[in-house]
């Protein structure tokens, strides 16, 4: 969706903004990718990614950069407004920018790299203190203790090293940032050389970088960009589903739709309903965790705990099997997303009221069992035991009587009187043992 923020006369080249705000994952990624493919260099001068995030995704990230380095338009970042930040994934896309900017009171940095489950996240770090070149740190962080970590923030800091040397901006702070997760203002960040510009807005920004020569595609390109119009691309309908979709906490409630509606479609056959949006709740839910670092120990978990209080619904174990799976679900659905990571974390009020529902449907479906239990029995063999009726012809010790409506066969201790009222004790067949009432 087109945004028109004309700031200038008309220009058949106009600066492209896109907004990146919050957390860097596969929405953002596919609505900055799918636009910087989409412009023609013939009718844009410039794309201006105005940033702020506190990280996100490692994979999302590079797919980020692999559209900017590819892009045959000038791309420039610009972390804005004042008191915005391009922590963790944002200082990786600065660099990777032919043009490096940021409004007054931003921050940049925080780039520390933790592994998940394989797939290297960037969340956002605690900022430092500016550690200028001329005053390089005393001390060294420790080495990560595991190999894995180790791998990753090498890494990483090889990933932003080539980065910086690419448009020759300060890569030893990059490292920095990196190995210490330090973190600079807007102001040392220029003094550092980790940004090429300070702007109090995008039409600043257009009069600084006027007549720059940067690289673009890996040839030179001379910025001609006083007085050029902006036009805002804000995202549209497929970047807002896909945004609320790989939400962890709507992924998680889509894919317990989706189990349940499935689970009453087995149980009640023809139904239609549930398993209508149970199935394709479940195919959203599995399409957006495919996208996102989950654990897939814990969603197992999770899945085994409701199979363990289906299976409590129908075998009765009065509750061992039941708690067995509302602790299975518990501990799944705290597992299967990792902490840490910013913007990708399930919520413990989700993972509460998901408990809560889920044993409050278990403990319905145990004190119907107990309730069952203690019915009397209305059909059947056992239902005739304790029934009451009334000897229709009797000789010997042999009869027939009549019980609840029909006349049976009977046999009694005792020889009985036509007429006289007698109690069922056992059933033999299609024989009653009855005695006198």
């Amino acid at each position: 969706m087109l945004v028109a923020a004309w700031t200038g006369g008309a220009e058949a080249q106009p600066a492209v903004v896109l907004d990146i705000t919050g957390v860097i994952g596969p929405a953002v990624t596919d609505y900055v990718t799918r636009e910087l493919k989409k412009l023609d260099p013939a009718q844009t001068r410039l794309v201006i990614l105005r940033m702020n995030t506190p990280g996100g995704l490692d994979t999302s990230m590079r797919e980020i950069i692999s559209a900017i380095l590819a892009s045959p338009i000038a791309v420039a970042t610009y972390v804005a407004p004042s008191g915005a930040r391009a922590a963790s994934a944002g200082t990786y896309i600065a660099y990777a920018c032919p043009i490096a900017a940021m409004a007054p009171g931003t921050n940049i940095g925080a780039a520390t790299p933790v592994a998940l489950r394989g797939m290297p996240l960037l969340p956002e770090g605690k900022p430092e203190q500016p550690t200028p070149k001329s005053e390089p740190k005393t001390g060294s962080p420790p080495e990560p203790p595991d190999a894995e970590s180790r791998k990753a923030i090498n890494d990483a800091i090889a990933y932003i090293r080539g980065l910086a040397e690419l448009y020759g901006r300060n890569a030893d702070w990059a490292v920095e940032a990196v190995r210490s997760a330090a973190s600079l203002p807007a102001s040392e960040a220029l003094r550092l050389n980790v940004i090429d510009v300070i702007a109090d807005d995008i039409p600043d920004l257009l009069r600084k970088i006027d007549g720059r020569t940067v690289k673009v595609a890996g040839k030179p390109d001379r910025l001609a960009t006083a007085g050029l119009s902006t036009v805002t691309v804000a995202p549209d309908w497929r970047t807002e589903i896909l945004s609320i979709i790989t939400n962890p906490n709507i992924a998680f409630i889509l894919m317990l739709v989706g189990v349940y509606g499935l689970i009453f479609e087995f149980l009640n056959p023809g139904a239609v309903a549930p398993g209508l949006f149970g199935g394709i709740s479940l195919l959203v839910a599995l399409f957006a965790l495919n996208l996102l670092p989950i654990n897939y120990a814990g969603a197992a978990l999770v899945l085994l705990g409701i199979a363990l209080m289906v299976a409590e619904a129908h075998i009765g174990s009065f509750g061992a099997i039941g708690v067995g799976g509302i602790v299975a679900f518990v501990i799944g659905a705290i597992m299967m997303f990792p902490p840490g990571a910013p913007g990708f974390t399930l919520s413990l009020w989700v993972v509460a009221a998901a408990t809560l529902i889920t044993a409050a449907f278990f403990l319905l479906v145990i004190a119907m069992l107990l309730r069952s239990r203690k019915r009397p029995i209305v059909t059947g063999k056992e239902a005739l035991a304790g029934a009451q009726g009334e000897a229709v012809a009797w000789e010997g010790e042999e009869g027939r009587v009549l019980v609840q409506g029909e006349v049976w066969r009977a046999r009694a201790a005792a020889p009985l009187a036509a007429g006289a009222r007698v109690k069922v004790i056992a059933r033999d067949g299609l024989v009653l043992v009855v005695e006198k009432a």
